[in-house]
C-alpha cells in the first residue's frame, strides 16, 4: 500500500513516526501551516516556523524516505489576534517558495469578522499565485461554519476543484459533495472521524473527490490513520485499486494543481550523516 498523507501536522511528531510511517507505505505528504497550541506574539515567530516547513523539516523527512511539501497561511484562529495578521503582508514570499502546493489552513475558527477578512485575502492571494486551498471547518456550529465557507469560496470566484474543504463528517459530507469542492476527512482515535465511519462515508459518496488524513497534531492522535483506514476499506471488500486512489491518487490529483510536486522516490533511513544548516537527524557517534 502506497501512501500520500495530504494534512499532517510533522512538527509536532518524532523521527520514530516519521520511521513508522515509511514502514506502513507513506512516501509523501503535506503539512498545513497551522495554530501551535501556544498563542504567538508577533509576525516574526510565523516566518520562523514557515521557514521551518520549508527547510527543516522538508529536510528531516527526507532522511526518512518520505517527500514533504507544506501549505502556508494565517490560520483561522489567530486571524483574531492584531499581533498575527501583519502576517498577510508577508505570505506572498512564502507562497512563492518550491514545496508550497497550496494556501492552507485557511477558513473559520468562530466566524467572526476578523476571519472574515483573513479567509476573503487568502482566498485571493491562491488565485493570484495559482495555488489550490486548503479550508478548515470550525470545530463548533460545523454545519452553519461549512454552509458559509461554501458561501465565500463560491463568491471568491476559484474553481471548486481547487478546494478541499477539510474535517468534515457525516452532516457536512453532503453540502460539500454538492458544491464541487473536494472533501477532506480527517481520522483521528476519539473525534471527528475513524475509519469505520470513514468507509461508510466512502460507500454513500464514492471515491471521487475523496482526501483521507491522519492529521496527526499535538493532541491525541495517531499517524498511521491513513494506513489504518485503508486497511479498513481492505476488509469492506473495497479493491486495493481504490486503496491506491483514495490513498494516494487522490491527494496526487488535487495538490499536483500547484505544479510543484516531488514524488520521485527516496530510500528509507540510510543512517548517513547529512545535515541541514550544520544539524543532522543523527545523535551521537556510532562506535
Amino acid at each position: 500500500m502506497r501512501i500520500f498523507d495530504p494534512h499532517i501536522h510533522m512538527t509536532s511528531r518524532t523521527t520514530g513516526d516519521y520511521e513508522a510511517m515509511y514502514a506502513a507505505g507513506v512516501r509523501a505528504l503535506v503539512e498545513p501551516a497551522f495554530w501551535l497550541g501556544q498563542p504567538r506574539t508577533s509576525v516574526g515567530s510565523f516566518t520562523d516556523y514557515f521557514d521551518a516547513l520549508i527547510g527543516w523539516e522538508r529536510f528531516r523527512a527526507s532522511q526518512f524516505g518520505i517527500r514533504h511539501h507544506c501549505t502556508i497561511a494565517l490560520n483561522p484562529k489567530e486571524a483574531n489576534d492584531p499581533r498575527c495578521t501583519g502576517v498577510l503582508d508577508v505570505l506572498p514570499r512564502y507562497l512563492a517558495k518550491d514545496g508550497v502546493v497550496a494556501v492552507g489552513e485557511v477558513g473559520y475558527d468562530s466566524m467572526t469578522p476578523e476571519e472574515d477578512h483573513a479567509f476573503a485575502r487568502q482566498l485571493e492571494l491562491a488565485r493570484e499565485h495559482e495555488l489550490p486551498v486548503l479550508v478548515h471547518t470550525p470545530h463548533r456550529d460545523k454545519l452553519s461554519g461549512t454552509k458559509r465557507t461554501l458561501d465565500v469560496v463560491r463568491e471568491s470566484g476559484l474553481a471548486p476543484e481547487r478546494v478541499v474543504v477539510d474535517h468534515l463528517n457525516e452532516v457536512t459530507a453532503g453540502l460539500v459533495a454538492d458544491s464541487g469542492c473536494w472533501m477532506g476527512f480527517s481520522i483521528y482515535p476519539d473525534t471527528k472521524m475513524d475509519e469505520t465511519r470513514m468507509v461508510a462515508i466512502l460507500r454513500e459518496y464514492g471515491l471521487d473527490r475523496m482526501i483521507v488524513n491522519s492529521a496527526a497534531d499535538w493532541g491525541r492522535s495517531d499517524p498511521l490513520k491513513t494506513l489504518y483506514t485503508g486497511q479498513a476499506m481492505l476488509a469492506a471488500g473495497y479493491t486495493e485499486s481504490d486503496v491506491d486512489t483514495v490513498l494516494w491518487g487522490n491527494p496526487v490529483a488535487f495538490y499536483g494543481q500547484s505544479g510543484r510536486l516531488t514524488l520521485d522516490p527516496l530510500p528509507g533511513f540510510t543512517g548517513e550523516a547529512q545535515t541541514y544548516q550544520g544539524n543532522s537527524v543523527l545523535r551521537g557517534a556510532r562506535p
